[in-house]
């Protein structure tokens, strides 16, 4: 039986498909939401379906391939047969995106990934994924009980050593896709991975307001230049 989707929908115009980073629930993403809304249909996924009831429930360990088909299934409940999104993700979001790029590019207008953390792309990425996984999870420390009581105890536990590991798929089209590092992200690790697939994927790095966590620190002023990004690449499309 196919598992429930979980999302909510907001303000009026073309589609853009949200994917929040984490563990995906959109905690603290109402300002920046709000923002888009004036401009598109925001549809934002919860793939665990934590904002929905299923937080505290076990979750198994999980892949950047779960959550793209999750997301290109929501698509296909929302958008028009003839008609393309508009997608962002950040984060653990930002690699579900680019996955789904590589899967399902005939539904997507232009695609954003926000410092997807596959930092393995790097050639030291091996010794700076253990040193990500140690900062936010301290080394070597066994799950804590009732870890799945919290997003970010899913996230540390089922959503953050996969998802770093993952390496993504070099598709073709490359050309409908942006790399968005933090201007406060410069000199870091996570800037340097986004670089380093933007020129993989032959596609712009684009500096976005804030850090890592932009989307919340700088929701506005992040939002606008998300909006101005996407619009524009339909514009240089058509």
């Amino acid at each position: 039986m196919t598992e429930r989707l979980s999302y909510d929908v907001t303000g009026s115009g073309p589609v853009l498909l949200l994917v929040p980073g984490g563990a995906g629930h959109p905690m603290g993403l109402g300002p920046f939401t709000e923002r888009l809304a004036h401009r598109f249909t925001v549809v934002t996924y919860d793939p665990l379906g934590l904002a929905h009831g299923r937080l505290g429930l076990p979750v198994p360990d999980q892949r950047p391939a779960d959550w793209s088909e999750g997301a290109h299934r929501v698509l296909e409940a929302v958008l028009p047969p003839d008609e393309q999104a508009y997608v962002f993700g950040t984060s653990s979001g930002g690699i579900a995106v680019l996955e789904l790029l590589a899967r399902h590019p005939r539904r997507l207008a232009h695609v954003v990934a926000h410092e997807p953390p596959c930092v393995t792309v790097l050639p030291d990425g091996r010794e700076r994924r253990e040193e990500l996984i140690g900062q936010l999870d301290g080394p070597g420390r066994p799950p804590a009980e009732g870890a799945d009581a919290t997003p970010m105890g899913v996230f540390l536990t089922h959503v953050l050593r996969p998802f770093s590991a993952h390496v993504p798929a070099i598709t073709a089209a490359g050309d409908r896709l942006t790399l968005a590092v933090g201007t406060d992200s410069r000199g870091q690790l996570l800037y340097r991975t986004g670089e380093l697939l933007a020129e993989r994927f032959g596609c712009p790095a684009v500096e976005f307001p804030g850090g890592h966590l932009g989307t919340l620190d700088h929701a506005e002023e992040f939002a606008d230049l998300l909006a101005e990004t996407l619009l524009s690449s339909a514009r240089t499309s058509s």
